[in-house]
This record gives structure tokens, C-alpha cells and sequence, in this order.
């Protein structure tokens, strides 16, 4: 298959360094209902990298992270995903997270009538546990601050932390952001993007999709773009970042 700019994706594949390859999900093909919404969509990531999965609106981004977090919605049915060794394909959703696979919903589902203390802990109820208080609040000293303060009234920046930081409570190995930036204004983003960083400093293995596409690029050390469900480039972040008619064809800017 090749894409519209001239990406030969099945030469881009079968170059990538299968050994190498820590995270990878292959023909992923799912639906809502009867709706085809996840079409073949295969890629391969390092351990430690940072890749940042692109496109339009309705590309078909959140629901390939769905897909990979075993979620109910989309249901696969067809490809194969796997971390770290594991099979993660015919899991469901809570096996994925026991698995090592977080993600942090656009909506953050931050849980009202508790503190923000109480969410990292109920995070950390059942094994297996991942970083501890201390150090989650090291990293994020905001929420020490606000350890006690009930979590839905925090900031929308401040309820994006939380949201990662409880993801990073449990014992991870793959962390899934969905528009981590979204609604936040850009000082809160610029917070966000030395998080996401930092936890690459720690190794952990992270798929970023974003709207803000460039910032997403800068952090990435590669990009998967979709198109109407489709993987259409695969390759390095710097070539998409150098590459100003492949943005403007699929991520409009």
C-alpha cells in the first residue's frame, strides 16, 4: 500500500526493526456496530519512544488507542497486539491495564466525592502498583499541594496531571494520552508537555494523539498519521515536522 505522498507503508514496515520492537499491534481492524472505523491499521514502537498517532477529526485516532486498551468500544475483530512479549489481543480491558497498558481518556474521568489523594490511591488498590505517592507527588508537586482538595475541583490543567499521575500509579508499561492538551490554555499545555518528557526520561513507552499536531512532533521521536481509519505515513516525527504538503494533506496545518 502506498499513500498519497508516495510512502510505500508496507516497505516502511517491513524495514522497521522487528527485535527492536517493544510495542506493536498489526491489521487492527475494528467497529462500532456496524461501523468500520479501525481499517488494517499496523505499527511498531521502540521501548522508550514516544510516538505521536495523528490525523484529522474522525481519522480514527482515539479508537485505535481504544483498540489497544482493549475497551469494549470499538470491538476488534480481526489483528493482533502485543507488548512487551504478551499477547494483548484477546485480553480484556482490566487484563490490558494488569498488562502494564494505561490510558488517560480525553475526558480524564477524574472520580468526583474523592480528594485527589483518594484517586491516586484507589488506583493503587489492587496489584500491580507502579510509582508510589512520594514520588508521584515529587513529580507533580501540584497535586501535593492539593493532596486534599476534592478532585473535580481542580483545574482543567490540574485534572490532566492527575489523570496522568494516576496512570503512572499503577505498574505501566505502555501509556496511551488522548488529547492530553485539550481545552488547556498554553502555560498549562507547555506543564503538560515537561510531564510528558519527563516520563520519557524514565523510559516509559508512550503513543500520544493530539490536534495540536506540532507540539506532538516535538516531543515524538516518530508519527503514525491515519486518514479515514487508514495508516497512511509511518516514519520518523522530524520528517513529518519537515514535511509541510504531508501536514497540510492530512493534518491541516
Amino acid at each position: 500500500m502506498a499513500a498519497t505522498d508516495g510512502t510505500d507503508i508496507a516497505a516502511v514496515d517491513a524495514a522497521a526493526d522487528k527485535a527492536g520492537a517493544f510495542f506493536s499491534c498489526s491489521n487492527l481492524q475494528a467497529y462500532y456496530g456496524e461501523s468500520y472505523i479501525v481499517q488494517g491499521v499496523s505499527f511498531e514502537i521502540k521501548e522508550g519512544e514516544i510516538l505521536a498517532l495523528l490525523g484529522r477529526n474522525g481519522a480514527g485516532k482515539t479508537s485505535t488507542l481504544r483498540t489497544i486498551a482493549r475497551m469494549d468500544d470499538p470491538a476488534l475483530k480481526e489483528g493482533e497486539i502485543f507488548l512487551d512479549g504478551k499477547a494483548i489481543h484477546p485480553l480484556q480491558s482490566y487484563q490490558a491495564a494488569q498488562s502494564g497498558i494505561q490510558l488517560v481518556p480525553e475526558d480524564r474521568r477524574i472520580i468526583g466525592g474523592l480528594t485527589v489523594e483518594e484517586n491516586l490511591v484507589l488506583s493503587q488498590v489492587a496489584p500491580p502498583i507502579g510509582w508510589s505517592l512520594e514520588r508521584i507527588y515529587n513529580h507533580f508537586p501540584r497535586l501535593a499541594e492539593r493532596r486534599k482538595q476534592e478532585a473535580t475541583t481542580l483545574s482543567g490543567g490540574e485534572q490532566q496531571m492527575l489523570a496522568v499521575a494516576r496512570a503512572l500509579a499503577r505498574d505501566i508499561k505502555l501509556l496511551l494520552l488522548d488529547e492530553p492538551y485539550e481545552g488547556l490554555a498554553p502555560v498549562i499545555v507547555q506543564e503538560i508537555e515537561k510531564i510528558v518528557a519527563e516520563i520519557k526520561e524514565h523510559g516509559i513507552t508512550t503513543v500520544i494523539v493530539e490536534q495540536n499536531a506540532i507540539a506532538a512532533l516535538h516531543l515524538a521521536d516518530r508519527a503514525v498519521i491515519l486518514d479515514m481509519g487508514e495508516v497512511v505515513f509511518s516514519g520518523g516525527a522530524d520528517h513529518v515536522l519537515d514535511n509541510a504538503e504531508l501536514r497540510a494533506n492530512y493534518l491541516a496545518v
